[in-house]
């Protein structure tokens, strides 16, 4: 259960759950507005995630095949 919390549930969270939020922020970031930071940030945020995943449940797991 906890390897779909960090694989699926933080990533949901971040950017379906916050971009409420980030969309009401008039902010930009090195010229290019938060919400499309904050979206591209997640790309790399995901794979984090999905990384995390495999090295504390599965990397075991796929190096006996």
């Amino acid at each position: 259960m906890l390897r779909y919390l960090i694989g699926i549930g933080i990533p949901y969270l971040g950017v379906m759950g916050l971009l409420p939020w980030v969309a009401a922020q008039d902010r930009y970031v090195l010229g290019v507005p938060f919400i499309f930071m904050w979206i591209f940030a997640w790309f790399v945020l995901t794979s984090g995630c999905l990384f995390a995943c495999w090295m504390l449940f599965d990397r075991r797991a796929s190096g006996a095949a």
